[in-house]
């Protein structure tokens, strides 16, 4: 496959005003994207929707004119989780949806992501596709034939009302009280909202952004905090979302956290105690052992794709299953949603625990967490871990040594020269010992190539 040069796991992402977060290759992607969807569609519409990030109006309205001056009607939605993109775009029989977010990430970053009419992701081949019309020069349209552009003023609430949706009518959120964190995020309205509606006494916590402050010490990745929300406004429960809410972690009354390969877990053992089906569930390849055996003894297979929802994705249509999810909060649910939603993710867990009448940590009572230590190795440039005697050796040892109660996994980072050392064990001092081995064969074996 030809190599790309823009698009990564998750569409184009980096630091603003640095190739290619600038406005003019905004504007040069969104014409060539156009390009690409005049092939097989006379007036395409696009949706395009954001996070809270300062630079989301810069890239926007550079999008904008990319999008007109290829000929391409543009609707935008404003401040909008990345889910309610995909889902507008369904509903609304839009060509193409467009998310400006850097995800998690800090404010200075920012990406562009693209969701298809069917609300899911891009394949390689359209990402190719586009690619190779940005190496060619602009093929500008007649004035007669230019893109035009309007707002959905009702996005918002439009994805509230879907995401109640998803939540069963007979039950209700009266009587709980929920901290909800939305990161300063794209979800800071909608959130509260949606729990809110369902009646829920909400405590809106990150929901107050100013450009500058997404993630900021809140929501999904700075769990911490909601955690001591809880405790402080004595609620029942607490939700965190990311920057663009398609993470989720949450935190019960006592104030533990629950990550996603927990919320995994749950969302299975509601349908296995309804009697639906299930024949298998697709994690990661950090997965906690703890979830696959806990599912493997309920008669679920745990299938792991590589790290990134996209690959998790990838295998639930591979297999024809639902349920997928990765620790980090990605939980996708395809008979709810066609890619992961923080919002709806919750609902389902909370519905899971009312139906019941347990709670998280009743449901999630022996399913122990194997600890995990995660090594950070530095190589040498040129250095070839692949080829590495030392590790290799080490690796068998460690495997060997773990059997059945462990796991051992060495990866080499996608973004820095780092090799990435897991070991899982049932016991915290196996796993550091191992890794510790691990990560001083991978340094004192490594072979550097010529």
């Amino acid at each position: 496959m030809t190599t790309r040069q823009y698009f990564g796991t998750d569409g184009i992402r980096g630091t603003v005003g640095r190739a290619p977060i600038t406005p003019d290759f905004a504007l040069r992607l969104a014409h060539a994207v156009g390009q690409v969807l005049r092939r097989t569609e006379a007036r395409p519409t696009v949706l395009i929707g954001k996070d809270t990030r300062i630079s989301g109006y810069m890239l926007e309205s550079a999008l904008e004119s990319g999008f007109a001056s290829a000929g391409v009607d543009v609707v935008l939605l404003g401040p909008v989780p990345t889910p309610a993109v995909a889902y507008l775009t369904c509903a609304q029989r839009a060509s193409l949806g467009v998310v400006i977010s850097a995800s998690h990430n800090p404010y200075p970053d920012n990406g562009i992501k693209f969701f298809s009419a069917q609300g899911t992701k891009l394949p390689d081949e359209w990402e190719l596709a586009v690619e190779a019309a940005l190496a060619q020069p602009p093929a500008w349209v007649e004035s007669a034939a230019l893109g035009a552009a309007r707002r959905l003023s009702d996005a918002a609430g439009r994805y509230i009302e879907f995401c109640k949706s998803t939540f069963a009518p007979d039950l209700s959120l009266r009587g709980l009280k929920i901290a909800v964190d939305a990161a300063h995020g794209a979800a800071y309205q909608i959130a509260p909202a949606v729990f809110h509606e369902l009646g829920a006494d909400v405590v809106p916590i990150g929901c107050s952004p100013n450009g500058r402050n997404i993630n900021d010490g809140v929501g999904a990745t700075h769990p911490q905090t909601l955690v001591a929300a809880v405790r402080a406004h004595e609620a029942d429960l607490g939700i965190a979302l990311d920057g663009d809410a398609d993470r989720l972690q949450m935190v019960d009354a006592s104030g533990r956290l629950y990550d996603g390969d927990e919320l995994l877990y749950v969302l299975a053992d509601d349908r296995l105690g309804r009697d639906e089906v299930v024949p298998g569930v697709v994690g990661t390849l950090m997965t906690n052992m703890a979830i696959e055996q806990a599912l493997a003894a309920r008669g679920v297979r745990l299938v792991r794709a590589k790290v990134g929802d996209r690959y998790v994705l990838e295998e639930l249509h591979r297999h024809h299953w639902l349920l997928g999810g990765e620790g980090s909060g990605h939980l996708i649910i395809l008979d709810r949603q066609t890619t992961g939603d923080g919002i709806v993710s919750a609902l389902q867990v909370l519905q899971a625990c009312l139906r019941q009448q347990r709670t998280l940590a009743d449901v999630l009572r022996g399913v122990e967490r194997f600890p995990q230590v995660l090594r950070n190795v530095r190589l040498a440039p040129g250095a070839d871990w692949r080829a590495n005697a030392a590790l290799q050796q080490a690796q068998r040892e460690a495997e060997a040594a773990l059997g059945a109660d462990g796991r051992v996994l060495i990866r080499a980072s996608g973004t820095e020269p780092v090799l990435r050392v897991m070991v899982e064990a049932r016991r915290a001092e196996d796993a550091e010992r191992w890794a510790a081995q691990l990560a001083e064969a991978a340094v004192a074996g490594a072979p550097v190539s010529a």
